[in-house]
């Protein structure tokens, strides 16, 4: 697979102080943006049932996020972002099973690899970055708290790193700074995606559980059955 940044992640359920806390540890609010998110997949699912997640964002081009090495257990996730999109293509046809398909972008091989538009949705976004305080390996963490068009709200704290060697220290961080956020030790809360599925395509949200009963679920669904609020 090709290589990209590790993207390691925690996400939680934000409250009406989450901001000021942020100002208070010495966060920067870098913007708000506005943005509209199309997720593909085969009808059966078969991407986010492999635990990859083909995104397409308005603005910013194609992402697929690939499943990290699961070494340390905890309500985080670990992934690997592909941008580039010969990348992208030659590891979905890895995934797919799928002889690789020419040269092109990712748009031209939706049809033959059988992918389809299956969420979208726009989310309301302010993003902040801050650098922990006494930290002896200058991190920068990010903390993007997003209000999704269906009325669904989640914190994500992200380290992103280089090498599966940085992902201790970069977990280790980033359950500090939620714990100075007020986030419980065992809060969990699902991705945006898995509650679109939950609420607009409840068949293929319980298919998507289903077919992963008998293993670990995959990272974004692991805490899908919890509380929304």
């Amino acid at each position: 697979m090709a290589h990209g940044l590790i993207e390691v992640e925690r996400k939680f359920i934000p409250g009406p102080g989450t901001e000021e806390r942020l100002r208070e540890l010495g966060g920067t609010l870098e913007h708000r943006v506005t943005f509209q998110d199309s997720y593909y997949d085969t009808p059966k699912l078969s991407l986010m049932r492999a635990d990859y997640w083909l995104r397409q964002r308005e603005g910013s081009g194609w992402e697929l996020k690939c499943p990290g090495t699961a070494g340390v257990s905890g309500p985080h996730t670990e992934y690997k972002e592909l941008t580039v999109e010969c990348a992208i293509v030659a590891q979905l046809c890895e995934v797919l099973d799928t002889e690789v398909l020419g040269t092109g972008g990712v748009a031209a091989v939706l049809g033959p690899l059988g992918l389809q538009e299956v969420a979208s949705f726009v989310t309301k976004r302010s993003a902040w970055k801050l650098v922990l305080l006494g930290a002896e390996e200058e991190l920068p963490l990010r903390v993007d708290l997003d209000t999704a068009d269906f009325g669904y709200a989640v914190g994500e704290v992200e380290a992103l790193v280089h090498e599966e060697a940085e992902v201790p220290t970069a977990l280790e961080k980033i359950h500090s700074l939620s714990s100075l956020l007020g986030v419980s030790e065992q809060e969990k809360a699902p991705a945006k995606l898995i509650v679109y599925l939950q609420h607009f395509r409840p068949q293929d949200y319980q298919h998507l559980l289903e077919v992963n009963s008998s293993k670990e679920r995959p990272q974004g669904t692991q805490h899908s059955d919890c509380s929304l609020g």
